[in-house]
């Protein structure tokens, strides 16, 4: 009985220890085999190893993007204007065995180091601009300028920031409306600027097209002048030899005394009273 029992208290330990020396690596995390507290090996494939019991520990640590949230904070711009930066991180462990031995394998502390880094950075980009360019590069150059002035400041952690991005950048509740009326002053300045240099361009514009129209209605005047000579010339020209011809001098006096007699008859008064010895007379009583 007693050996029974020695047995399978023997068989309870060997299967204890064959458990407590298997390991199990997940998809998405390292582990840190440490051997006297320090790191043996670093497991950064899913599947199933191997420890020595009780010589050697695991230490467990994310693979995979981790986000860390940053207080809301006061910045100044370059032109002195307070803002309201609410901003995150997003960053993951590429090197466990680097941020084992710098961080002693807590997320704590790392986040503490992100959090002074990514501050910083925020700090000084938009301490570097304007108010008005702080605004109008939330399209993405904001956070290269703050990408860009973290750099690679924390490999030496092992780890990689992968973007800062920011949640909220807004005026402090007390300046509000007087920046938003100062901004609305500015673009109706603007706007009036473009207005002026529209109406500007728009007048020469009219001068333009006036001093051409004025020259094209003169040189139509004067080739209408000059038509108008050359067909009273031709004209005269025509009467001339009209007149010269004795077969119709008969027949163009005839016409013009009608002609004459036709100007004389104005108003409401139609008579047409003419001596007997006029031209006209004796056309109508054919002496």
């Amino acid at each position: 009985m007693l050996k029974k029992i020695l047995l399978s208290i023997i068989g309870l330990l060997a299967v204890a220890i064959l458990f407590s020396s298997i390991i199990v690596t997940g998809e998405n995390e390292y582990k840190l085999v440490r051997q006297f507290g320090k790191v043996n090996k670093v497991i950064n494939k899913p599947g199933i190893s191997f420890i020595i019991p009780f010589l050697q520990n695991v230490t467990t640590l994310p693979d995979e993007i981790l986000l860390y949230d940053l207080a809301s904070s006061d910045v100044i711009t370059m032109d002195k204007k307070t803002m309201i930066s609410d901003s995150y991180v997003l960053w993951r462990i590429t090197d466990p065995l680097k941020f084992s031995q710098t961080l002693n394998s807590s997320i704590s502390n790392a986040e503490s180091r992100i959090d002074t880094v990514a501050y910083n950075a925020v700090k000084n980009v938009i301490s570097s601009l304007a108010q008005s360019e702080v605004i109008s590069g939330r399209d993405g150059a904001l956070v290269a300028s703050i990408m860009n002035n973290i750099g690679n400041s924390m490999d030496q952690y092992g780890i990689t920031l992968l973007t800062v991005e920011t949640k909220q950048l807004d005026l402090p509740s007390d300046n509000k409306t007087a920046v938003y009326e100062r901004m609305i002053s500015e673009r109706d300045k603007i706007a009036a600027t473009y207005i002026a240099e529209g109406d500007s361009e728009a007048q020469v514009i009219r001068n333009t097209t006036d001093k051409e129209i004025s020259i094209s209605l003169s040189t139509a005047k004067a080739e209408a002048e000059r038509i108008m000579s050359e067909g009273e010339a031709e004209y005269m020209q025509i009467l001339s030899k009209a007149y010269a011809d004795k077969s119709r001098t008969e027949f163009y006096s005839f016409v013009r005394s009608l002609d004459a007699a036709k100007s004389s008859l104005t108003g409401d008064n139609k008579t047409l009273i003419l001596p007997s010895d006029s031209p006209i007379s004796k056309i109508f009583t054919g002496e």
